[in-house]
């Protein structure tokens, strides 16, 4: 194309049309270029070149435009337009019309002597025309003095709005990061408080590169992050331009951006007649004002030199080639650059012997100048592309080609999806090296096939990058509705669907749950559910009046307790029931403080009306499932001794642990019974209050009282369970649930078993019922300390002699006896302080049993379980650490022995035996079965006005000594007590005989 000239019959016309950003160059020459009837237009980018080209082809047709960049070539037999490269640029085709674009990168240090040997040399055969900056002026007016020079004018104004936060930015911004490490950390944060961004970097490929500006162009995303790649013309819709950062590395060291190079970048925002502005975010500091003036008024200083490379190379030898290319500038305004790739390769393989053997003669020299420039996309550092270089040389010479398989199998390796977005980037660098080589048709045996394949392989790797990127740096729903947000709320299309899902722009962003609105699971992070409540305010602004209203007119099973003391309400439509209000302790347990839960959408009126209504069905859950002990207490109204039993009954809700025997007396015992409240052995208590409904609220209101979960209840059928080791201290007896030994018994078949069994053992030891265990739901080997706990204990049968003949002994039961030791001096007193100190706390309560009240604050009180094992261990303890741990059972009169006239039950002050004077005048009244309590229980330690202990007890007095037990069988290895009326009087029979 240099010697045109010498062949124009009249001297071509040059031009150069210079200005800053958005002046309309690129326009002026594709219009100038459609107009000729041949001609070529050469880019700084294969996108800009790929994008001018579809423009191109709009308004020619595919036929007529060809495309030819160092990676891509689209040559119709009938081409007459071409978009290129400008190192691309087919210097041998004949047209008429030749431009460059960007020319003021003839400075560049790295590529300038590419642009220089266009200024120099490119010449159309009718008109030349050259694009770029005004800093360029005086060196080309010296260069090329036949060149009419044309300023335009910026069609819109370019101002400076200085320094901004990332989240303070306006829409349509751009934020110009210089490095892959701070462009993934912007875009990482405006995707969390802005919704997300696309990116554009050099290191995409065209097809990436154009699918993100795509996203952007369409307003998917209002932001966008890119390196300084966008200031060579690509054209967007930018109104804002942000400098992360004004220090760049340029392959060779860290530096400041010129205002120039600030300019073409920030010259982005703004296009067409729209005004833009530019200013710094993130860590940047606020730009210099002489930098702002210039950039401002398009004032810079003129370039002093370009760049240059002898392009008239001497291809007769290696040397001649290397001398060639280190040839001074010839003229002033010229000055040699930064030694490209293809020298610094060349020069690395011309000490390599084998390839100066290999590179004799000029065809063999200019083969490997070809090969030396193949582009280093992937950029290394290394010596691997200088070895892919000579690879390359070599199979040319040897084969003639590039082997197929090599290449085939080195596409197939790359066409790879998987890894991170380096990885993505590293191997489209690798797959547009290999497309550069497939597009020489010359290299490779089945050019056309391997350009495909590479074609492919960078269309695959390429859409799963944008497909990364997308997902990595995009939130759409968060993008769109923030944008939706900032053209005004009134104009959100909101709906909430029946299981309150909202919508809102056909992007669910969560559910109302009661009267609170959580955002969607997939929000990741607290800026994206702050957009996501602000887009669902509007729409949960209508719905919550609705919802108060719904829940006035629900039924009451549509409400229900949790196990948190929270009542949750399962509105029509809903998957599942939501918290609307939590309970608070009140003045009594069955009355407490019922408070909606905080919301921001319902105000004080609507927290009102809720309050009612759950007020009101709480206290028809209590009239309904605790009926029972209201119907009790309405009967016992009228008489003045059963009102202070239920009374404490009502505090306890229907279950006061604790034996009753000491305090209740037969007749009041009667009355109760009466009107459905049993005085038993255990506790006084209403039978069907131990039902699971009436069991649940109880075991809610507990928890309340002690500011914990509810601990879970077993089953209904159980009448004996494990101890739970996470049920808290007083839990069980509250629940129904009597300890025996290892295991929990319930309440009413304790009683029942107990009062049969006490009725069997009034007098003496009798026969172990077959069936105790099973009804007791006690295993053999636990029995004992069962029966123990109940206030019994087990008989071992005589063994028949060895001459005897007959069926065993059966298994005999009896009253529980207690021993009493004393150790060094220790008094009983001393004994009852120690269990005050190591079992129930009752000082201070009143009349009410300790285990009855949750224990609040202080250390975790122990578990059921805990006191299970204890119960467990004492059934096989020595009878001095049963006293120490166990309830007390009958005992006798501790004042120095038996007194006169007191036998065979009949004793009138000892309540630690069975009371056989009782029963004999209650005996004509009573089943067998039916609850009489274990032996008389002392008054409860630490209980002055007496009350309601905690099973069976031992009345403790301090003025004698312990003295045994009767014992009601004989002796274990002893015959008949000789002085016993029986034996007295078998003795005279056998003396009459």
């Amino acid at each position: 194309m240099s010697s045109f000239s010498d062949r124009q019959m009249f001297a071509s016309r040059v031009k150069a049309v210079l200005g800053p950003t958005n002046t309309g160059k690129t326009h002026l020459a594709i219009t100038r270029l459609l107009a000729h009837s041949s001609g070529i237009i050469g880019f700084p980018l294969r996108l800009l070149a790929r994008e001018n080209y579809d423009r191109m082809v709009a308004v020619k047709g595919e036929r007529h435009v060809a495309l030819i960049t160092g990676e891509e070539k689209i040559l119709p037999p009938d081409a007459k337009w071409f978009a290129c490269t400008v190192e691309a640029m087919p210097l041998d085709r004949r047209v008429e019309f030749v431009a460059v674009d960007e020319i003021q990168l003839c400075a560049d240090p790295d590529r300038g002597h590419v642009f220089t040997d266009r200024l120099l040399n490119a010449r159309g055969l009718v008109e030349t025309m050259f694009l770029g900056a005004e800093t360029i002026r005086p060196l080309l007016q010296r260069l090329i003095p036949q060149a009419e020079v044309e300023s335009r004018p910026r069609l819109s104004q370019l101002t400076y709005a200085g320094p901004a936060k990332l989240t303070r930015l306006p829409a349509r911004s751009a934020v110009v990061a210089f490095s892959a490490g701070e462009v993934y950390a912007i875009a990482e944060a405006i995707r969390r408080r802005r919704g997300g961004c696309a990116v554009v970097m050099g290191r995409l490929s065209p097809r990436t590169r154009n699918a993100q500006v795509e996203m952007y162009q369409n307003r998917e995303v209002d932001f966008l992050v890119a390196t300084d790649a966008i200031g060579m013309g690509l054209n967007m819709n930018v109104d804002h331009v942000a400098f992360a950062s004004i220090q760049k590395f340029d392959g060779h060291r860290p530096r400041q951006l010129t205002a120039q190079e600030a300019a073409q970048i920030g010259g982005r925002a703004g296009r067409g007649m729209r005004d833009g502005t530019f200013g710094v975010t993130a860590d940047c500091p606020p730009l210099p004002e002489d930098m702002v003036h210039k950039i401002e008024n398009h004032h810079f200083e003129p370039l002093t030199q370009l760049a240059w490379r002898n392009s008239d190379l001497d291809l007769s030898s290696l040397d001649a080639l290397l001398t060639g290319l280190s040839l001074p500038p010839p003229r002033p305004g010229l000055a040699r650059g930064n030694d490209a790739t293809d020298h610094i390769t060349l020069e690395h393989l011309s000490r390599d012997a084998d390839i100066r053997k290999l590179a004799q003669g000029r065809a063999r020299v200019r083969l490997l100048w070809e090969a030396c420039q193949i582009p280093d996309f992937r950029k290394l550092a290394d010596e691997s592309h200088t070895r892919f270089c000579a690879r390359v040389f070599r199979h040319l010479v040897e084969d003639g080609n590039l082997p197929a398989d090599w290449a085939a199998s080195q596409i197939r390796y790359l066409d790879n999806t998987e890894g991170d977005l380096d990885t993505l980037m590293a191997r489209l660098a690798g797959i547009r090296t290999w497309t550069y080589v497939a597009a020489r048709s010359d290299w490779l045996k089945d050019a056309n096939a391997m350009q495909e394949a590479a074609r492919a392989a960078e269309d695959h790797v390429s859409d799963a990058l944008h497909e990364r990127l997308t997902a990595r740096f995009v939130d759409r729903r968060a993008a769109h509705l923030i944008r939706k947000l900032d053209e005004g709320e009134e104009n959100l299309l909101s709906a909430v669907a029946r299981n309150g899902e909202v919508t809102v722009e056909g992007h669910v962003v969560g559910a109302v749950k009661g009267f609170l609105f959580e955002t969607a699971a997939d929000a990741e992070d607290e800026e994206e559910r702050k957009v996501m409540l602000r887009a669902a305010r509007r729409a949960l602004r209508e719905e919550m009046p609705r919802r108060v209203a719904a829940l006035e007119t629900a039924p009451d099973d549509a409400f229900s307790l949790t196990k948190f003391q929270r009542i949750a309400w399962k509105s029509e439509g809903a998957d599942e029931a939501a918290e609307v209000a939590k309970l608070k302790p009140g003045a009594t347990p069955e009355k407490p403080v019922i408070e909606p839960i905080d919301s921001e959408f319902v105000d004080g009126a609507d927290r009102e009306r809720i309050r009612a209504k759950l007020a009101a069905w709480f206290e028809a859950l209590v009239a309904r499932d605790f009926a029972p002990l209201i119907e009790a207490e309405k009967k016992a109204e009228e008489d003045a001794e059963l009102r202070g039993h239920l009374f404490r009954l009502r505090e306890f809700l229907g279950l006061l642990p604790g034996g009753t025997e000491r305090e209740i007396t037969p007749e009041i015992r009667a009355k109760l019974k009466a009107i459905g409240v049993r005085a038993g052995r255990f506790a006084l208590y209403i039978p069907e209050m131990l039902k699971p409904r009436p069991m649940a609220l109880r075991a809610q209101l507990w928890a309340l009282k002690a500011n914990q979960a509810v601990p879970e209840l077993p089953g209904g059928g159980l009448v004996s369970i494990t101890p739970p080791r996470d049920w808290p201290r007083g839990f069980g007896a509250t629940m129904g649930w009597v300890q025996a030994g290892p295991m929990l018994v319930r309440l009413d078949v304790a009683e029942r078993i107990a009062g049969e069994l006490g009725h069997l053992t009034r007098r003496a030891a009798a026969a172990l019922p077959v069936d105790v265990a099973s009804r007791l739901g006690a295993k053999a080997d636990t029995l004992p300390a069962v029966l123990t706990a109940l206030g019994f204990r087990l008989v071992t049968p005589e063994p028949l002699a060895e001459d005897a003949f007959g069926p065993p002994a059966p298994q005999l039961v009896a009253a529980r006896r207690e021993e009493h030791h004393h150790r060094g001096g220790r008094g009983e007193g001393q004994r009852r302080g120690d269990r005050n100190r190591g079992g129930q706390q009752r000082g201070g309560q009143g009349n009410a049993p300790a285990e009855a009240k949750p224990a609040e604050g202080g250390e975790a009180p122990p578990t059921e379980g805990a006191t299970a094992e204890a119960a467990g261990a004492e059934a096989g303890t020595p009878a001095e650490a049963r006293e120490a741990r166990q309830p007390r059972g009958p005992r006798r009169d501790e004042r120095g022995g038996q007194r006169d006239g007191q036998r065979d039950g009949q004793r009138q002050g000892d309540r630690g035996g069975q009371n056989r004077g009782e029963y004999r005048g209650d005996r004509g009244n009573r089943a067998p079965g039916e609850d009489r309590g274990p032996p008389r229980s002392g008054r409860s330690e630490g209980r002055p006005g007496g009350g309601y202990g905690n099973g069976p007890r031992r009345d403790r007095r301090d003025d004698g000594p312990a003295t045994p037990r009767p014992v009601f069988e004989p002796a274990r290895g002893k015959g008949p007590d000789p002085d016993s009326p029986f034996a007295v009087l078998a003795k005279l029979k056998l003396g009459k005989s």
